[in-house]
């Protein structure tokens, strides 16, 4: 995997290779260097190697995979997203066969992947556009995410400056465009009794902090940039919000249903396939910051709502993406690919 600093993507990775370790699957992680992940791995008993992945002129990252395949000998090499794939030695020049899985965690150039044997897509809908674009339907599988459910103690309010009386809004991404918060910075303003938690960091922080000292709601927000114990987070809040305007997955809302927090989504990809509406969360317009506010003011209003909402999440979350599910899907799809 060539990851960024930080990601969901990137996160549920390491998870997967932990995962798998616990599991006895013997593997070797190839990762963009990047100390702490490298540590998480390591700890948990991977193999690591970390390598370049850079751009246009590293010639050094392919010969080195490949050096790497033709030493570990494995039966399955899966690659993470379009740049590890991109990377990856075409079969015929490396000296040990093997299975060539993607995983795709969006509706990504499909350029990349040509040389794939297989395609493992992490929501229906991915599974859907590679189909459509002429992938047999048994060389795709669709393998969701799962989600690190550890419990915690509820990060203090008072350590962030918010009322412990306010109905508090958390929401988590990347600070980029796709993520809306610009749209939910619109509907913070239409819920004048509303705090709201922003954890996260990326190229739209200090637009995002203009907007929220225009709108006048710059009191009521924190930014918290990016967090790690995001489960102490989950505890504090009274719900969770995805504003997003590009989601093909939402691995952020899996993770609020495994703390009991009640949904708002906007209507992405991701969080449409994921919610049934009015049901296991709110499913608002995209875009539509008085809709958002409205989805969120009718949650917060309703304590019988809000309850269902939540148990229904949480029963959403056991059902079909705990570790245990997911993991004995991934296995059960390397032993048929394994032959």
């Amino acid at each position: 995997m060539a990851g960024a600093e930080h990601g969901g993507a990137e996160a549920f990775y390491t998870r997967l290779c932990v995962a798998l370790a616990k599991a006895g699957l013997e593997q070797h992680a190839v990762i963009r260097h990047h100390p702490g992940r490298a540590a998480a791995l390591r700890e948990a008993g991977v193999a690591t190697t970390e390598l370049a992945f850079g751009g246009f002129l590293d010639r050094v990252t392919t010969k080195r995979l490949r050096a790497e395949i033709e030493a570990f000998q494995p039966q399955i090499v899966l690659t993470w997203m379009n740049r590890a794939t991109h990377f990856c030695p075409a079969k015929s020049t490396v000296g040990h066969a093997f299975v060539h899985a993607a995983r795709l965690g969006g509706y990504y150039n499909l350029k990349y992947y040509r040389g794939c044997d297989h395609l493992i897509a992490n929501t229906r809908g991915i599974a859907a556009y590679l189909t459509d674009r002429g992938w047999a339907e048994d060389r795709v599988h669709h393998l969701p995410n799962f989600v690190a459910a550890g419990d915690s103690a509820a990060q203090r309010r008072g350590d962030l400056d918010t009322p412990e009386e306010a109905p508090l809004l958390l929401a988590l991404g990347r600070l980029h465009r796709n993520k809306a918060f610009d749209v939910l910075l619109e509907a913070l303003a239409g819920l004048p009794e509303c705090y709201l938690w922003l954890a996260g960091e990326g190229p739209e922080e200090s637009r995002l902090r203009r907007q929220a000292e225009s709108l006048g709601v710059a009191g009521r927000v924190r930014f918290l940039g990016w967090r790690e114990d995001t489960a102490a987070l989950y505890k504090a809040a009274d719900l969770f919000v995805c504003s997003s305007r590009h989601e093909p997955l939402g691995n952020v809302i899996i993770e609020a249903w495994s703390h009991g927090l009640p949904v708002v989504a906007a209507r992405a990809a991701g969080p449409e396939e994921l919610i049934a509406d009015g049901r296991s969360g709110v499913l608002t317009p995209l875009e539509d910051a008085g809709a958002l506010a409205a989805g969120i003011r009718t949650v917060l209003s309703d304590d019988a709502l809000r309850i269902a909402l939540a148990a229904q999440g949480r029963k959403s979350f056991e059902t079909s993406y705990t570790e245990a599910a997911i993991v004995g899907r991934y296995r059960t799809l390397f032993e048929a690919l394994a032959g």
